[in-house]
């Protein structure tokens, strides 16, 4: 070895992500499709893709201003419009939960606004039964469990949202396990959207809107005051605010946070910036999403993997981050239980080489 070499690196002993059992809180329907199943179901009924989903994948987007929301309605726009048959509904919704299952979700939670389907598959009421359906079967087959949460369009008029929120209610224990609201946050009036969680809250339903990452604190105090989250998608921004932090973290909140989809969106600059660390320091319990696993390129094990290498997480702290998206999750008690048993188990085994 001459001076100027360097000592070889030696590669840090680590757990495996996958092996990790966690759940899935934040996942979006359309979104969890794989990027090569958008490549085959637009090839086989001739449907032009743009770059930014092809030779240009996962696309560059920032979506700060309105322009560049337009541009990532867009692409979800043209993917959802590959899924033409049932058999292609199923597909997804197996696929979603097989790579979940290898990323080591036990459970995984895939939320739809079925209003954006029933044209297609003959109305809101026939794509929910679909998608319920599509669901039980991928639980079986990929053996992990799952539940489905139908959101609401925020950027439509809330009383389709109230619509929604009905159908929802008539599913409660029969594969609906919570309602939410999605889309740009920045639109609509959140407090118009305050009946429709009523109905959805009533009915014993999870209520889990969106919030917290494209506006700030202010925006998820409204949240809180008029839609009653149990959890809130997102809710990044309430980092800003001791005050915030301290109500939802009273209130007992907990945050499904998506660093992939945080940093893609260019709500933060880099993966070091997300406050993930700061959120359960004030006693939040946060769950890690993927959110939109085909346009941010990083499905469930990445939002682990990126927080341990830009964060440096310890394994006992994403143990941590684990024990909460299970204990937050709407699982039954038995797969919560077994969950937090092999979690333990993972923290407690030594990692890969140790002597």
């Amino acid at each position: 070895m001459t001076g100027t070499d360097e000592p070889p690196v030696t590669p840090a002993r680590v757990r495996s992500i996958p092996a990790l059992p966690k759940a899935h809180l934040h996942l979006h329907f359309t979104g969890s499709m794989r990027h090569s199943t958008l490549l085959e179901l637009a090839e086989r009924d001739g449907i032009h893709l743009p770059t930014s989903l092809t030779d240009e994948w996962p696309p560059e987007l920032s979506t700060m201003d309105e322009k560049g929301w337009f541009r990532f309605q867009r692409l979800y726009d043209v993917a959802r419009s590959v899924l033409r048959t049932e058999d292609d509904v199923r597909r997804l919704v197996l696929e979603a939960a097989l790579d979940d299952a290898a990323d080591g979700s036990v459970w995984t939670e895939i939320q739809v606004d079925p209003s954006g389907y029933g044209a297609r598959f003959g109305g809101i009421t026939a794509f929910t039964d679909l998608v319920i359906d599509a669901v039980r079967e991928a639980s079986e087959r990929a053996g992990i469990g799952m539940g489905l949460v139908v959101a609401a369009n925020r950027t439509r008029h809330p009383l389709d949202a109230r619509t929604l929120a009905r159908l929802a209610a008539q599913y409660a224990g029969r594969g609906v396990i919570g309602f939410g609201l999605s889309n740009d946050e920045r639109r609509g009036d959140t407090a118009s959207f305050a009946h429709a969680f009523s109905i959805a809250e009533r009915a014993g339903l999870a209520l889990v809107p969106h919030g917290g990452e494209l506006r700030g604190p202010e925006h998820i105090t409204q949240c809180l005051d008029h839609l009653h989250p149990s959890r809130l998608g997102h809710g990044v921004r309430a980092a800003e605010s001791e005050a915030v932090l301290g109500r939802i973290a009273d209130t007992g909140v907990a945050l499904e946070v998506c660093p992939t989809s945080n940093v893609s969106l260019g709500v933060y600059a880099t993966f070091e910036e997300v406050p993930v660390r700061q959120l359960v320091a004030a006693g939040i319990d946060v769950a890690l999403g993927a959110d939109d696993p085909l346009l941010f390129g990083s499905r469930l094990a990445g939002q682990y993997n990126v927080l341990r290498a830009a964060q440096d997480m310890s394994d006992a702290e994403l143990a941590e981050l684990a024990r909460m998206s299970v204990r937050r999750s709407y699982a039954p008690s038995d797969l919560v239980s077994d969950a937090v048993a092999g979690i333990d188990a993972w923290l407690a085994s030594p990692p890969p080489d140790a002597p």
